[in-house]
């Protein structure tokens, strides 16, 4: 190649193409749209919302206040070893390919079997999660907008309430199967929905609430509920209570899945990653905030003859501020269709990533029947098997809800155990090479590596553990986390399969680029990842 057109090649495409890959998608996004897709992945709403209530009765204010400000710190471990692997390995496989490259050509195909499998587990159950608390929000509508709990308003019984979450499951699979188009304009008002419709929130609800909290309250207040929760040690509360945080706190990977399309990707992708940690740690405390000062009642929230029934805390904080302040609950049903369309198009997002990881798994024979669930059709260039498989998981996921009361905190145990848990391969996997193999993009961080990446990744296996605890005392049937069985029996079957007969020819990510094409001869090329 010429030394001007060696010149005009992109960063990010000269590292892509040493790593054995030929840029295939069109680079063309800038750094601040890969940055608002990936701050709309994290999602505002869709994170904080749902647990709010649960974590806030766990141990009261100031535990939920500063576990967010806690989980924050060692997020920031999590980031930063991602973002030096992904200023490395700028490629659109991500956590799949980063986990093969780093373990090597000898334990590299079953830490990225690990990967990609955790990873698929965490998006089906993404969808899951988006599913149930939208439903949970829509729920909150209805009974609002037909006279509330205490006018003779309708809630939705446990029937109805699995009809939404299935009804949901099903328009985001059918969007996906054959209205690509439509989802790319929803993904651009995603993004933008996600900040003014957050900064509105914020902003408006301690404005309109007709007295507010006091700040010792806020930031001083423990309080816990054993009555309710059962659960009287309070470091078991403390630990309960942090569950909303380490939730919401996962998603910036979404930066890296862009990298083959985003200018200058070895740098721009860490950027990229530790800017949306930045801005929701500082977005997603702003709402912590302005949920809890604008408490007017605190044992109101969960009282069954509220005028939420007692089903949905901020559902309840919104109506007191504006029924409060206007006499009318008009004000707090539009904020929350703002909250339940967040769920909508995280939901949707989700889905198209959960079958873009299930369709690429399929395409290395590392899903059962992969024939099926790696067919492209034809005219949509779509993986139309691939999305109703994560649909029809997501919908087993939810049968519990007509008998289970803790479904939602099972289903999003499920989720963070598998998403996060798939950070941990290629972060144990760089831990523990030898510094001399791995080639540093960029953003490198040299000595600071090695302690990053062991705290980044014990912070990890306790967030995983404590998703596997029990949430509510005794334990009986329509109260049991059931999560650990559901990962523990799903994981067991996953790798009985690899001990007998995957280990045998799965070998991971494949090079897609001429063999030849080995710029810097470091026995790259050899490396089957």
């Amino acid at each position: 190649m010429a030394g001007g057109d060696a010149a005009a090649v992109d960063s990010g495409e000269k590292r892509l193409n040493e790593l054995g890959y030929k840029q295939e998608l069109r680079r063309e996004m800038t750094l601040f749209k890969t940055l608002a897709i990936s701050f709309s992945t994290m999602t505002l709403f869709t994170g904080i919302t749902p647990l709010y209530g649960t974590s806030l009765q766990y141990a009261g204010p100031a535990s939920l206040v500063w576990g967010w400000v806690v989980v924050s710190f060692f997020t920031w471990f999590v980031g930063i070893a991602m973002a030096e692997i992904c200023s490395s390995f700028p490629t659109t496989g991500s956590l799949y390919f980063w986990a093969a490259h780093l373990a090597g050509p000898v334990w590299g195909p079953l830490a990225s079997w690990c990967c990609a499998w955790l990873e698929a587990i965490g998006l089906i159950a993404g969808i899951g999660t988006q599913a149930y608390a939208g439903s949970q929000v829509l729920q909150s509508i209805i009974l609002l907008c037909t006279g509330t709990n205490k006018g003779g308003g309708y809630l939705a019984p446990r029937w109805l309430f699995l009809v939404m979450y299935l009804s949901l499951t099903f328009i985001w699979a059918v969007l996906n199967t054959f209205a690509l188009e439509v989802i790319a304009v929803l993904d651009v008002i995603s993004m933008w929905w996600q900040v003014i419709g957050g900064t509105v929130i914020v902003i408006m609800l301690p404005l309109v609430a007709k007295t507010t909290q006091p700040a010792s309250y806020v930031f001083t207040h423990f309080e816990k509920a054993p009555d309710v929760t059962g659960i009287s040690s309070s470091a078991y509360a403390v630990i309960l209570s942090f569950l909303v945080s380490q939730y919401s706190l996962y998603g910036y990977d979404a930066a890296a899945h862009l990298t083959e399309e985003t200018k200058g990707a070895d740098k721009n992708g860490p950027i990229a990653i530790l800017s949306s940690i930045g801005i929701i740690t500082v977005f997603g405390w702003a709402y912590i905030l302005a949920l809890t000062f604008s408490i007017q009642d605190f044992s109101y929230l969960y009282d069954p003859a509220n005028e939420t029934a007692g089903t949905f805390v901020p559902a309840q904080i919104l109506y007191d501020a504006f029924h409060g302040r206007y006499n009318n609950s008009a004000g707090a049903i539009v904020l929350l269709f703002v909250i339940w369309a967040s769920f909508f198009f995280g939901g949707l997002s989700i889905t198209t990533s959960a079958a873009r990881v299930v369709y690429a798994l399929s395409r290395d024979r590392g899903v059962p029947f992969s024939s099926v669930w790696r067919k492209i059709h034809p005219t949509r260039k779509v993986p139309g098997n691939a999305v109703w498989l994560c649909a029809a998981v997501c919908a087993l996921l939810g049968l519990p809800i007509l008998w289970i009361n803790v479904v939602f905190t099972a289903i999003t145990s499920v989720a963070t155990i598998g998403w996060v848990g798939g950070y941990a391969v290629p972060i144990f996997a760089r831990m523990v090479m030898r510094e001399a193999d791995f080639r540093p993009g960029p953003f490198y961080l040299g000595r600071a590596s090695r302690p990053v990446c062991l705290v980044a990744f014990l912070w990890i296996c306790y967030t995983c553990s404590v998703f596997l605890l029990p949430t509510v005392y005794p334990i009986k049937t329509d109260t049991f986390n059931y999560a650990p069985i559901a990962l523990g029996v799903v994981l067991g079957l996953i790798m009985l399969w690899w001990v007998v007969d995957a280990r045998k020819w799965f070998k991971g990510p494949v090079r897609n680029i001429d063999e030849q094409v080995d710029h810097n001869g470091d026995g790259n090329g050899s490396v089957k990842v």
